[in-house]
């Protein structure tokens, strides 16, 4: 009597080691569906609106014309002998930009709780498709600056090499920010309103409307703990000629930096759980 030798293979799930287990191979492999979940968030944004994508272009004009009239007209707020309009839109470019990703990533999980309970994918896609999102509204405003650089005959200098980067640390401080509300809001709903009111104060707290040439120079570290501090500093030097910081401008580089990693072990601390109180 023969017998067959059959070989029953056995797959053992152990949890990743180290300090944060990201599964780095994972995410470049689905990098495409990261990149569904963009072109969808941006579909779903703009769906059903009369002026579609051209939001991206009014809302930080709007908001650029209103800081003029309010702060540089009535208020007197200095602008380093830049036209005001200038001066507050390149302070715009990053926090519009910064404020759009975190506020939306921090609601992705609760959003789009079918994704996290019925289909398996990375769960860290969530929250960084608004961030891509965000991207794109950044690239339409930034056609929008230069149109407005023109007007006003301002001519950046070889500070916009360093655009690319500062972009970067804003994406990595946005990303590490979303991170960790949407697992917090989805632990805590309590947060889907502190985000509101966390992001305005946010905004007066980074030199969105004033320079930082105003803060008296021993207490510019301080504030440089702020990663948009010394960001949006730094697209000013960048597009409008002037001198960078560099001091400011690392320690807000560090600062965005350690907020990724800590965004990240947070959210991969709590995500287990995300299913079940979701």
């Amino acid at each position: 009597m023969l017998t067959r030798n059959k070989q029953i293979r056995e797959t053992i799930i152990r949890p990743r080691r180290g300090w944060v287990a990201v599964n780095w191979s994972e995410l470049w492999e689905k990098r495409e569906l990261l990149m569904t979940l963009v072109m969808r968030d941006i579909q779903v944004r703009y769906k059903q609106t009369v002026l579609g994508a051209s939001w991206a272009i009014l809302q930080p004009l709007f908001s650029m014309m209103i800081f003029t009239i309010i702060f540089g007209q009535f208020a007197q707020i200095p602008s380093e002998g830049v036209p005001y309009a200038v001066f507050v839109y390149a302070g715009l470019l990053p926090w519009t930009f910064f404020s759009t990703a975190v506020t939306q990533a921090g609601q992705s999980l609760v959003n789009q709780q079918a994704l996290l309970t019925k289909i398996y994918l990375p769960r860290m896609f969530v929250p960084a498709s608004p961030v891509g999102g965000a991207l794109v509204d950044l690239a339409i405003s930034f056609g929008v600056f230069v149109v407005l650089l023109a007007i006003y005959r301002q001519v950046p200098g070889w500070g916009v090499v360093m655009v690319p980067g500062l972009v970067l640390l804003t994406a990595a401080a946005a990303l590490g920010m979303g991170l960790l509300l949407a697992a917090l809001t989805v632990s805590y709903r309590d947060f889907r309103y502190v985000v509101p009111f966390m992001m305005q104060a946010w905004m007066y707290a980074s030199p969105v409307i004033f320079p930082i040439s105003i803060v008296p120079a021993e207490y510019r570290w301080l504030l440089a703990l702020n990663p948009l501090f010394g960001i949006i500093d730094g697209f000013r030097a960048a597009f409008l000629h002037r001198s960078f910081d560099w001091m400011t401008l690392s320690i807000s580089a560090a600062m965005s930096v350690g907020l990724l990693a800590f965004g990240v072990f947070y959210f991969r601390q709590t995500e287990r759980r995300f299913a079940d109180i979701a």
